[in-house]
């Protein structure tokens, strides 16, 4: 079989990565080619794009590189139809991979969609274009299966992936001394992944560190960003470690992240965390008129409750910041309540393997 694989930032080609090793398990034969990043590339994908050109996040800023986006669609339509895959599997990046979707099934290319767009939080009535576009759609939040039945359309929940990826991780047995953090409690902080996150929330992560004594503060920094990124807080004293989340996230007593997927990756890893977000003023407000769920971060709408405190936009200050930290670095009924939470996390996402089974289901597809 060949499959065509489009993935549009890092934790997606991550997770698109661990399925095509599935499949390729169950499909020892198979062609791979797409868009997506290093992780996809190591697994055996041919690279006809890297996602760091599409990085775009907020709607300004994807409104001001529209001409870009446009040219990068038209690139991978075209080569999709130079291709003649059996299967287009796209992975997250809803904006980008729901018009590949359309454009596929008119060409009559099966469409596989792993990790579900996020229509329920905003403009739901999406759903409706999803199931028009797209033959087989993979859930990984346990509560999608029944969004979707409102729209009378039966999709799979295959469990959460982030389970997958932890149950992997192989700790650095030494990962304390190597980086010089022994004897002292670590607070994580989290970033993202992508440079305009970056831009936008670091400042005030850095400015948390005067404010603590005998703290080793970690920010847990990724290569695919240019260094000059993180130049602030080595001049402020806070050490960057690239690439190794799983080993501060295991080590940490407290963190601070930028929503996203990082969020449900430091709930899993049972640290007590404060949500924090920002972007442009403008494309907060267009969210803020758009977005239909009551919460920003995965662990609190999975659980659907306040498990993590969230500071979003003009809330995002040090101060505030500071105050809720306090809150769960230290031992007391703050931090037991979200302990508690993440259990009842890890009780709704179950114990699905994410990728074999969406490689199953895949596979089943296309033998029926």
């Amino acid at each position: 079989m060949k499959y065509y694989i489009i993935a549009g930032e890092r934790s997606g080609d991550l997770h698109a990565s661990n399925l095509l090793l599935a499949l390729k398990k169950k499909d020892p034969d198979a062609e791979f080619r797409g868009m997506g990043g290093e992780y996809m590339e190591e697994a055996g994908c041919t690279l006809f794009a890297h996602y760091k050109e599409m990085a775009l996040m907020g709607f300004v800023e994807v409104l001001m590189h529209f001409r870009r986006v446009f040219r990068y669609l038209s690139a991978v339509k075209k080569d999709i139809l130079d291709f003649q895959p059996d299967a287009l599997i796209l992975v997250d990046f809803a904006g980008f991979n729901m018009k590949i979707a359309t454009f596929a099934t008119k060409k009559g290319i099966k469409v596989h969609y792993y990790i579900a767009p996020k229509v329920w939080a905003w403009n739901q009535n999406r759903a409706y274009k999803l199931k028009k576009n797209v033959d087989k759609l993979y859930a990984i939040l346990p509560f999608e299966t029944d969004f979707f039945k409102k729209f009378d359309w039966q999709v799979d929940y295959v469990g959460n992936p982030l389970l997958d990826e932890i149950k992997k991780f192989k700790p650095e047995h030494d990962f304390l001394s190597q980086y010089q953090l022994e004897g002292k409690p670590l607070i994580a902080l989290l970033p993202g992944s992508r440079k305009q996150e970056v831009d936008k929330m670091l400042t005030t992560m850095i400015a948390l560190k005067s404010n603590f004594q005998g703290v080793n503060w970690v920010i847990a920094g990724v290569r695919n960003l240019p260094p000059e990124v993180y130049e602030a807080a080595e001049k402020a004293g806070i050490q960057v470690v690239y690439d190794k989340t799983y080993d501060i996230l295991l080590h940490a007593r407290a963190a601070v992240v930028t929503s996203g997927t990082a969020t449900l990756e430091t709930a899993l890893f049972n640290i007590p965390q404060v949500v924090v977000y920002k972007t442009s003023k403008i494309s907060y407000a267009i969210g803020m008129q758009l977005i239909k769920v009551a919460y920003a971060s995965l662990v609190n709408i999975i659980v659907d409750r306040e498990v993590v405190k969230e500071l979003i936009q003009g809330e995002y200050v040090s101060e505030s910041v500071e105050t809720e930290l306090r809150g769960i670095f230290e031992d007391g009924p703050k931090r037991e309540k979200v302990l508690e939470g993440y259990g009842e996390l890890r009780g709704l996402l179950g114990n699905k393997k994410a990728s074999q089974e969406t490689a199953r289901l895949i596979i089943e597809s296309l033998s029926g």
